[in-house]
């Protein structure tokens, strides 16, 4: 339903503000201006995507798990996407994803998403014991923050995601 929301709102939001864009400067300012976009956003996924591209490849011949260079590498790919797009808000978006100085806090939010998605209880497979939800009864709250009743033979290791 998210979806279909944002595939109606989000053209005719680009819309009303390259019309007003185009208001304010002239049309063929405007499309120079949506050009330009593009362009420098072309230059700087390709850069960005190679330097996140020799940070995984360090880590995984390190032996160390990659979590943030594929983070990174994903934020470039969804934040080239959005910049090949036309319109000013998607370039916002997309430049926020790309921009090396941005893309840690766009990172931290992309965590905080994933941790939250992580959190739902699924089915346990059979011969485990059923899954309980960490953020307590309600399910509100963080990992480890609520409290949770035990019985004494159950292990239950809490932490954090970080």
């Amino acid at each position: 339903m998210v979806a279909v929301l944002l595939l109606l709102i989000v053209p005719l939001a680009e819309i009303l503000v390259i019309l007003g864009v185009k208001d304010v400067i002239g049309g063929w300012w405007t499309l120079g201006l949506l050009v330009a976009e593009s362009v420098l956003g072309a230059v700087l996924v390709k850069r960005e995507g190679r330097t996140a591209w020799t940070a995984l490849r360090q880590a995984l011949a390190s032996g160390r798990m990659p979590a943030g260079e594929l983070a990174d590498a994903a934020l470039i790919l969804v934040g080239g996407t959005l910049l090949f797009l036309p319109g000013f808000l998607t370039d916002i978006l997309g430049f926020l994803f790309v921009l090396p100085f941005t893309r840690p806090l766009a990172r931290r939010l992309l965590s905080r998403v994933i941790a939250r998605r992580l959190l739902v209880v699924a089915p346990a497979p059979s011969g485990f014991p059923p899954a309980r939800d960490p953020r307590g009864a309600g399910g509100a709250g963080r990992a480890g923050s609520g409290s949770s009743s035990t019985s004494g033979d159950d292990d239950i290791i809490e932490g954090e995601i970080l």
